[in-house]
């Protein structure tokens, strides 16, 4: 029994887990997923085909199929807090939520085209886009529709307001439209392309980007010019997300996800573990996030998909809780930290900036008795001053480190 353990032990010893960037959950569907929305690092709703809704109330770990009383897909969906909800779809349905997708109930659309995109910015004030140029605006949070001239019958497919007023529309044939009145009036913007435009996400009245057919476009002025970033997967791009100006991502076919922490200046490859086509992208912070797709997939991030984590489960049975200086320090671009919990519980690792920021998550997991040794790459941070904390039970350590770059 002593020589088993000890190969046991050894096996441990030199097995290290590589913590994927996306990882895979069971969404409990093979049904095509367009749209996901996370209102939090918590809730979130995903949507897709013959009327598909499902929502998780904890990151995704667990995810329930709610009744949505129609067959028809759904393409996207909008939250305003964790209750108030809106998802879109063809032959124009619209449902609400007002209990977080416990029951959705249809409204009036008083179109048949297929609406492919909504934005709420809050639980009255909301906007749907959709086939043949179709704009339809409520502010009563759907209890009436309400038709908008959009001067196009390009088909629309993304739309995103950031406030009662300002808000931006993308469809075909590179199509971008703009109002700075709640819709009353959509002023086209030249986007440079003819390729189609898919998705849009603006953080503020300024600063939106654009994906598409090979296209990334970029505007810092509310659209007055965009600029084209590099795509350098050249993939269709079908989805994406900005959480602030610098921080976002985007999703397309083949399982492209591409990343960028400062404002699409520079766009890096991550690693989905699929070639399923993605359709969505939805974060809550600049960590959690989550993409949907073909089959039923849902991917999800816990650290923004960019940091990648090297556990080793040491030869070593503590006795106390522990959490060492990391080494080296400084570092340039990664560093090893070890922490040992002498009894089997949840483990929480957390890196901050000097400001109180979350930018990482290390470890989120239950962990059986050990001593564990992370090696982190921190290959996308800035140089500076970082903490690092442990809560594991009633046990909180925080220490700190510096990146040298």
């Amino acid at each position: 029994m002593k020589n088993l353990l000890n190969i046991l032990f050894f096996l441990l010893l030199v097995t290290q887990i590589c913590f994927a960037q996306w990882y895979p959950q069971n969404s409990g569907t093979t049904e095509a997923l367009y749209g996901v929305l996370f209102i939090d690092a918590n809730n979130g709703t995903a949507i897709g085909g013959a009327g598909i809704i499902l929502t998780t109330t904890d990151g995704g770990t667990s995810w329930t199929t709610q009744t949505s009383g129609t067959t028809f897909s759904l393409h996207s969906v909008s939250f305003t807090d964790v209750n108030i909800g809106t998802a879109v779809g063809s032959n124009g349905t619209i449902l609400r939520t007002t209990n977080g997708g416990t029951t959705w109930t249809s409204q009036s659309s008083g179109t048949t085209q297929s609406l492919e995109s909504v934005s709420f910015t809050d639980a009255n004030n909301g906007t749907a886009v959709g086939d043949a140029g179709t704009i339809l605006r409520t502010t009563n949070g759907g209890t009436t529709w309400t038709a908008q001239v959009s001067g196009t019958s390009f088909s629309l497919y993304g739309v995103s307001f950031t406030d009662a007023n300002n808000g931006t529309a993308v469809g075909s044939g590179g199509t971008i439209l703009r109002t700075t009145n709640g819709g009353t009036n959509w002023i086209s913007q030249s986007s440079g392309t003819t390729y189609n435009l898919w998705d849009v996400s603006f953080t503020d009245a300024n600063n939106g980007t654009v994906v598409g057919s090979v296209s990334i476009l970029r505007t810092t002025n509310g659209g007055t010019d965009w600029i084209s970033q590099t795509n350098g997967t050249q993939d269709v791009l079908w989805g994406v997300s900005f959480t602030d100006a610098n921080n976002g991502s985007a999703v397309g076919m083949d399982g492209v996800i591409l990343r960028t922490i400062n404002g699409g200046t520079d766009w890096t490859s991550q690693s989905s573990g699929t070639t399923i086509y993605l359709f969505s992208v939805s974060f809550a912070d600049a960590n959690n996030g989550a993409a949907v797709g073909e089959g039923g997939t849902i991917l999800r991030t816990t650290n923004g998909g960019s940091t990648f984590v090297e556990e080793e489960l040491l030869n070593e049975i503590p006795t106390e809780f522990l959490l060492t200086q990391n080494y080296p320090n400084p570092f340039n671009p990664s560093t090893k930290i070890r922490y040992s919990v002498p009894q089997s519980s949840n483990v929480i690792i957390k890196v901050f900036d000097i400001l109180g920021n979350e930018k990482e998550t290390l470890v989120n997991e239950e962990k059986p008795i050990g001593s564990y040794e992370i090696t982190w790459y921190a290959k996308d941070l800035s140089s500076g001053i970082y903490f690092y904390k442990i809560q594991s039970g009633s046990f909180v350590e925080t220490k700190k480190m510096i990146l040298m770059k």
